[in-house]
């Protein structure tokens, strides 16, 4: 077993292979290792899990591919609006933001949330203010438009419905969790929310519980799928709660929440999460889930279908 470990998540849903062509498909794999060598560079040099999840996580929120930062959808009003959480499981603290529009990497503001607020969860201007205090970088719309992205907005205003990300169902929010030399966990998770979306509406992923969340006495979750229902089930605490409460395995708890309790509400999605132990679950239930982690034979790995 290594003594550290980390996993990635790029979004899971109706990912399948048969309308994937290599170049894109190669283009993904590329990415998810990207980020996936950008968490472990801090690792292998005995740097921090939060470190190395908010590492990971800005590598893929700069991807275009992924539903975060630059990538990310376009709301009803032809804007963005971002939500990014982090976690540390050592001392429970935690930094989340919700509705933002213009802060290049919305987990970096997340952490400094987390670090510097002395508040847990921030929102839409207060939170751009607080940004712009703490000397975050921002981007113009310009910046965050991606005309694939585009399109699905134009097709969803056409349709007059509110899509999750992609046409085929992709939920497109990035995650990360590790476990350090130390053994401390954390996880962190951004995302674009849904496109189309109005009201300001707000997933799952900056709500500490329900998209992220992380403990060095039971684990560390990331989740991706449809953030209503997500927030319903309060999934990554739930998974957490079997855990201590009920004495289950990561492997156990990952699968009663997922496969069973939320499916069996109709809710479709994944999660990531690693044990205190450093044991690995990248588990969903619906046709893939953009994936990559490190190997207890020290290999990346990565994985979409």
């Amino acid at each position: 077993m290594n003594n550290f470990s980390l996993a990635i998540h790029g979004g899971a849903g109706t990912i399948l292979k048969s309308s994937m062509d290599e170049q894109k498909e190669s283009g993904y794999r590329n990415a998810l290792l990207n980020a996936l060598g950008a968490g472990r560079s801090v690792l292998q040099n005995g740097g921090s899990a939060i470190d190395a999840v908010t590492a990971a996580v800005v590598s893929l929120e700069d991807c275009p591919l992924f539903n975060a930062g630059k990538g990310s959808v376009f709301t009803h009003e032809g804007l963005h609006e971002m939500d990014a959480a982090v976690m540390d499981g050592n001392t429970r603290s935690a930094g989340a933001v919700a509705g933002i529009r213009s802060v290049k990497n919305p987990v970096l503001l997340a952490r400094e949330i987390m670090i510097h607020s002395g508040h847990v969860f921030l929102a839409g201007m207060g939170a751009e203010d607080f940004a712009r205090n703490r000397g975050l970088t921002f981007e113009d719309d310009s910046y965050f438009h991606d005309d694939f992205r585009y399109q699905q907005f134009q097709e969803a205003l056409q349709a007059g419905k509110v899509t999750l990300d992609h046409t085929d169902r992709k939920f497109g929010t990035v995650g990360a969790v590790a476990r350090d030399v130390s053994g401390n966990l954390a996880a962190a998770t951004s995302t674009g929310g849904m496109t189309n979306k109005r009201y300001g509406r707000v997933g799952d992923t900056p709500v500490i519980g329900a998209g992220t969340y992380a403990s060095n006495s039971t684990c560390a979750i990331s989740c991706t799928g449809h953030g209503e229902y997500f927030l319903r089930a309060v999934v990554a605490y739930d998974v957490s709660c079997l855990m201590e409460y009920k004495g289950l395995s990561l492997k156990e708890a990952c699968h009663k929440v997922i496969l069973e309790k939320l499916a069996g509400a109709g809710g479709d999605g994944g999660l990531i999460g690693l044990d205190t132990a450093g044991n690995t679950m990248l588990v969903f239930n619906t046709e893939g889930m953009y994936r990559a982690w490190i190997s207890e034979a020290n290999e990346d790995c990565v994985a979409i279908y």
